[in-house]
C-alpha cells in the first residue's frame, strides 16, 4: 500500500519550498503522485523524496532545471554521472574565473591611478588578412573570438594561405563604449584565394598605434588598457578607430594563461615629440 503525504509535509521533509514544489510540477521536473480532482490538492508518495532532496542539491549548485532534468531522467548510472561531472567542470571553471575577478580587484584597490606600462609606437599596414565581421553584445566577445578564430585558422588551411602574422581582432568603439557593436576577427596572411561563405579578404588600412602588452588573464586586460589610454592621452594624440588586439599567444597555443600575451593597439596621430 502506497503512503501518501500532504504537499505541506513533503516540502517539510525535503527542504524544497511549497512554491518550488508546484513549479517542479508544472514544468514537470516532479510531478505529485496523486491529485485530488475534487480540490487539487497535491499528494506525494513516500518513495519521491530521495527525487526531491537530488534535485534541491543539484539546484543548490546552480545546475539548469535543464540539466537537472537530465540528470533525474538519465538511462543509467553513467549517464546520470556524465551529466553531474560535466556541471561540476563547468563550476570549477566559473570558480577559477571568480578567483582571478577578486585577485584583479585587490589590485584595483591599491591603485590611484593607472601605472606606468611601456608603450611603443608602430605603423600596421596595409595589411592582407582573411577575415569574418560581425555585431555582437560586448559580454559574447569572448567566446566569440573563440569561435570565429577557429573558423578562420579552417579557412586559412583549406585555402592554402601564408600566415603573415598573429591572429588580431578589431574593436568598434560603439562595442566598447555602448557594449554592441562591430568587431572583426582576421588572420594577415600573404595570399590567400576567395574563402566563401562568411570568411571575407579584407585588405586593413595603414594605421599608427600606440602599443602596450598585456601578458596573463584577460581578467587584468582592463588594466592595461587604462594604463595604454592614460599614456596616450598624455604623451600622444589619440585618434578614432577601433582598438587592435594582436593575440601573439592565446589558448590555441597553451591554456596557461599566464603565459598569453597579446599586444594592445591603440590608434593615435604619431608626433615628433613623442618619447
Amino acid at each position: 500500500m502506497r503512503t501518501l503525504v500532504t504537499i505541506g509535509d513533503f516540502s517539510r521533509m525535503t527542504f524544497l519550498s511549497v512554491k518550488a514544489l508546484r513549479h517542479y510540477h508544472e514544468v514537470g521536473l516532479l510531478p505529485p503522485a496523486e491529485i485530488d480532482s475534487a480540490t487539487g490538492y497535491r499528494r506525494y508518495e513516500l518513495t519521491q523524496v530521495p527525487t526531491a532532496q537530488v534535485i534541491r542539491r543539484l539546484r543548490e549548485l546552480g545546475m539548469p532545471l535543464d540539466e537537472v532534468r537530465a540528470v533525474i531522467e538519465a538511462p543509467d548510472v553513467g549517464a546520470r554521472n556524465a551529466a553531474i561531472s560535466a556541471h561540476l567542470r563547468r563550476m570549477e571553471g566559473e570558480l577559477e574565473h571568480t578567483r582571478e575577478t577578486v585577485k584583479s580587484l585587490r589590485l584595483l584597490l591599491d591603485e590611484e591611478r593607472p601605472p606606468a606600462i611601456a608603450v611603443d609606437y608602430r605603423v600596421s599596414g596595409p595589411t592582407e588578412t582573411l577575415a569574418i565581421r560581425d555585431e555582437v553584445a560586448h559580454a559574447e566577445v569572448f567566446d566569440w573570438l573563440q569561435r570565429t578564430f577557429a573558423e578562420l585558422r579552417s579557412a586559412v588551411h583549406e585555402t592554402d594561405a601564408r600566415r603573415a602574422g598573429a591572429d588580431a581582432a578589431l574593436f568598434s568603439s560603439e562595442l566598447l563604449e555602448e557594449e554592441f557593436g562591430e568587431i572583426v576577427a582576421v588572420v594577415p596572411v600573404e595570399s590567400a584565394t576567395d574563402p566563401g561563405g562568411r570568411t571575407e579578404r579584407l585588405r586593413l588600412p595603414r594605421v599608427e598605434y600606440a602599443i602596450a602588452v598585456h601578458v596573463g588573464s584577460v581578467e587584468d586586460a582592463d588594466r592595461t588598457y587604462a594604463a595604454l589610454g592614460a599614456v596616450v592621452a598624455e604623451r600622444a594624440i589619440g585618434v578614432k578607430g577601433p582598438i587592435r588586439e594582436d593575440y601573439v599567444v592565446s589558448s590555441f597555443d597553451t591554456t596557461d594563461e599566464e603565459q598569453h600575451r597579446v599586444e594592445i593597439g591603440w590608434p593615435v596621430f604619431h608626433t615628433s615629440w613623442v618619447a
